[in-house]
């Protein structure tokens, strides 16, 4: 007798022919992921169990029919990269921890080429799952460019399936259980994205038995990235840009440069920090952690002071991260370096207009269409335009050409987008020497932002 492994709706279902699944539910002992239904006499086990249920099965000596994944298409198929040394090793934690688990590299390291080959070595039905179409499109230019066969989309108004498919992490979600054995690999970039609570649907619908994750900073500050360990695997692989700048990726350094206020923006951010700091001695709440700060704007739509409170903070931070005394630094930086090719970050769009126009640059921002932005980064890469500003679009998802010099005038306290910022500089180049300006009001609540981040 052998157990029939198949897919149905999200999970794997465990049975046997009819007469004999009485027989079937004996053979199959009780385990923490199957659910016995009596009703169909079948074994139940949720799809992204699948691996885990074959290896109870293997270690029992029960046999078993396993799903069936096409790889008609992919025998054969051959990718040039070879891999330095760290890829390698990352490589094969990977393949060490059975196929399964998450590599921590940093920007610029070549992630999507440890990718390729796992795809090569295992040679089977792959969905890339990825957060922007730039990142789509990136990636099917890749493979095809690497593999030369054609590359399924869905996302970005196609949906066509190939063996090899890349999606966006929407459309995985919309298509998941409908796609659920269809492949057996399944590597998801920007990993850290799954641990949203829609995006992990994909992973639990999935049947594919090998996961693999990529990410630059894999924790999250809400603990989801524990919930992705389940679903995908841990992380088996790790390394940083300090490890790897100076053999791997271009050395750096890492200049912080603290500005002061004018008189007019000293006054007006000081009146704007005490309403909020009075505020928050009156209502007890200490802004320790993020749900103080969620409270603080659940009682906004309610009580008129917290309102004040709220809009006042965000009034104060906009002082300090639009500072007029950054932007004549700025200035001083772009003139330092001229004809190098440098990238400066904000995080509000209107300092990024204001800025595009005083210097002459370049603006990206969410506002920018994919048409526009793909030329500003072609012109970029070509050389035509030296410089550029942008917002939060530039941090992550998107191909940036390499530069040698940012600067960060405003920002979060998220390690990760400090990393993501800092890899945009970082892929190698003879004699390079990266630079990363970080420009900070001096005696301000940005003191403390910028020390979490780094």
């Amino acid at each position: 007798m052998a157990i029939r492994l198949t897919y149905e709706d999200g999970t794997i279902r465990a049975s046997g022919p009819e007469r004999e699944r009485e027989a079937v539910r004996e053979a199959v002992p009780s385990d923490p992921i199957l659910e016995y239904d009596p009703r169909s006499l079948v074994h139940r086990a949720p799809a992204f169990r699948y691996a885990d249920l074959r290896v109870r099965l293997d270690e029992r000596d029960i046999e078993y029919a396993d799903l069936v994944f096409d790889r008609s298409f992919l025998r054969g198929l051959v990718s040039a990269y070879e891999l330095r040394s760290y890829q390698q090793a990352a490589l094969d934690a990977w393949d060490d921890n059975g196929n399964r688990g998450v590599l921590e590299l940093p920007t610029g390291s070549g992630k999507t080429v440890i990718a390729m080959k796992a795809i090569e070595t295992l040679a089977c039905p792959t969905l890339i799952v990825v957060p922007t179409i730039d990142l789509l499109n990136q990636w099917r230019e890749e493979l095809r460019a690497e593999f030369d066969i054609p590359v399924g989309q869905f996302g970005g108004g196609v949906q066509s399936m190939e063996a090899i498919t890349v999606s966006t992490y929407d459309s995985a979600y919309l298509k998941a259980d409908s796609v659920g054995d269809v492949f057996s690999l399944v590597v998801f970039d920007e990993v850290h994205h799954l641990g949203g609570e829609g995006y992990r649907e994909i992973a639990r619908l999935l049947a594919a038995p090998a996961r693999l994750g990529l990410t630059a900073t894999f924790e999250r500050p809400d603990g989801a990235h524990e919930l992705i360990e389940d679903l995908v695997g841990p992380v088996v692989y790790r390394t940083s840009a300090e490890e790897l700048a100076g053999e791997h990726l271009a050395p750096y350094d890492v200049k912080r440069i603290e500005v002061s206020l004018t008189e007019r923006e000293r006054e007006e951010y000081e009146r704007n920090q005490e309403t909020f700091v009075s505020y928050l001695r009156e209502s007890g709440i200490e802004m320790r952690r993020g749900s103080d700060y969620q409270e603080l704007v659940k009682r906004s739509g309610s009580d008129p002071r917290a309102r004040e409170a709220l809009l006042a903070k965000q009034h104060a931070r906009e002082i300090v991260s639009n500072a007029e005394r950054k932007v004549e630094q700025l200035g001083a930086i772009l003139e330092r370096h001229h004809g190098e090719r440098i990238i400066v970050f904000t995080a509000h769009n209107d300092l990024v207009y204001r800025l595009s126009e005083r210097f002459l640059i370049p603006a990206i921002t969410h506002r920018t269409g994919t048409k526009e932005r793909r030329e500003v980064l072609d012109r970029f890469r070509e050389g035509t335009y030296s410089r550029v500003v942008a917002s939060n679009v530039l941090d992550e998802g998107v191909d940036v050409p390499d530069a040698s010099v940012a600067v960060v005038l405003s920002g979060s306290g998220s390690e990760r987008e400090f990393t993501q910022r800092l890899g945009r500089i970082l892929r190698p180049g003879e004699g390079k020497r990266a630079l990363l300006y970080e420009l900070v009001s001096e005696d301000t609540a940005e003191e403390n932002v910028a020390a979490r981040r780094r």
